[in-house]
């Protein structure tokens, strides 16, 4: 045990002075710790203190590493598990985090900071290319705070950190409030809209990959769909794999997100239908095209045989809706209101879910099946037979 030594300082004050063993670093380099106090006892209790949560595993050493630092740390940790597209997703989560608490010791963080920070985001971000005086949504700010939470989890973890000061908050009641009464959420189609954008196609070249985005394919996956996926004898399609974009610029092939969205789905008759027929009309158009055809198997393609990628696919969809002057939703949005249809009908959850492409049938319903006043007819139509059926007494 390292001896304590009397220090005088150059003012006259009399000093004590130790070193403590605190242990190894990641690297394995030797961390050894200097205690200075005004009295012997005060460094006593302070080595005993620092041995004592040695020997607990508790103890945490001290470090000078910034919240910005640990979380580039975090992120170059997380590609280890999650797609260049999901690290590109975290990152721009962090943006606020970083440019507000970045410079902040990660071990002085405190919970007020994090408070503080999303006080301040929820009041004065903006989203880029958003109208000026326009707020972030609460979903995004929550979306940041699950981030940071997961990189601080890591740090509570590695022991850089004693406990998780982002754990407990939250955006306010007020602002959640606030963010419901002033924020304009698009609905995804109704039944008559989808019905509408399909008549109004029935002709177009990509009539095929129209429909698989309305019956609950990602655009991504709608994008990555090949050939060889596609059994047209059976009526059966395999996703395997995706044709997604990094920073809407870089088209990426790549697996399914998840496992559960490795998936083989039966061809309702629409598409299954299609499919031949597009099947036959790109045949005919590499035979028109000849070397000029670019025989790439993917099933979105254009005349000559390049693959669409999802902004592409995006922006043609968007053309056929303001023809059909239907409102314009997302791609996605195609997904929730296929899903609300297929769970309305009665199909069982673990298929609901099976079919999405999740693990959790829980989480499909709440994010994708969202009920609205006309969908709960048949609550009303069973109140009036519970009230006596035809009603004659008021009329």
């Amino acid at each position: 045990m390292a001896e304590i030594k009397k220090v005088v300082l150059q003012s006259g004050k009399t000093r004590y002075r130790t070193v403590v063993d605190a242990g190894y670093d990641e690297t394995g380099k030797r961390i050894q710790l200097t205690i200075t106090r005004d009295t012997i006892t005060e460094v006593k209790n302070e080595r005993a203190r620092i041995q004592s949560e040695r020997s607990a595993g508790t103890f945490i050493a001290p470090n000078k590493i910034t919240v910005g630092e640990w979380l580039d740390q975090w992120l170059e940790y997380k590609r280890r598990d999650v797609e260049e597209t999901t690290i590109r997703t975290y990152r721009l989560a962090l943006v606020h985090a970083r440019d507000r608490l970045g410079h902040v010791r990660l071990q002085e963080l405190s919970e007020d900071h994090v408070r503080d920070f999303v006080d301040e985001v929820v009041a004065t971000g903006r989203r880029k290319g958003g109208e000026p005086g326009t707020r972030l949504a609460i979903s995004t700010v929550e979306g940041m705070l699950t981030r940071l939470r997961d990189a601080l989890d890591r740090a509570v973890a590695r022991r850089m950190v004693a406990v998780n000061v982002a754990k407990e908050v939250r955006p306010s009641l007020a602002d959640k409030k606030t963010d419901k009464r002033e924020r304009t959420r698009a609905k995804p189609w109704t039944v008559e809209e989808v019905q509408t954008f399909i008549r109004g196609n029935l002709e177009d070249r990509l009539f095929a990959p129209l429909l698989l985005s309305l019956m609950g394919l990602r655009p991504a996956e709608v994008c990555g769909m090949r050939w060889v996926d596609i059994d047209l004898e059976n009526g059966l399609l395999a996703i395997t794999q995706t044709r997604t974009m990094v920073g809407n610029h870089r088209v990426l092939e790549k697996d399914t997100k998840t496992a559960a969205g490795e998936r083989a789905l039966p061809l309702p008759r629409w598409p299954w239908a299609a499919l031949k027929a597009l099947r036959v009309r790109q045949a005919e158009e590499q035979a028109a095209a000849g070397e000029g055809y670019t025989a790439s198997g993917y099933v979105a393609v254009d005349e000559l045989g390049i693959p669409l990628n999802t902004r592409q696919f995006r922006e043609y969809t968007y053309r056929l809706m303001r023809l059909a002057e239907l409102r314009r939703v997302r791609l996605y949005d195609a997904r929730h209101s296929t899903l609300k249809a297929i769970a309305l009908s009665g199909v069982p959850d673990v298929i609901l879910a099976a079919w999405a492409g999740h693990t959790n049938a829980a989480l499909t319903k709440r994010k994708y099946v969202s009920i609205e006043a006309e969908d709960m007819r048949a609550a009303a139509d069973a109140l009036d037979t519970f009230y006596g059926g035809e009603l004659t007494a008021l009329t």
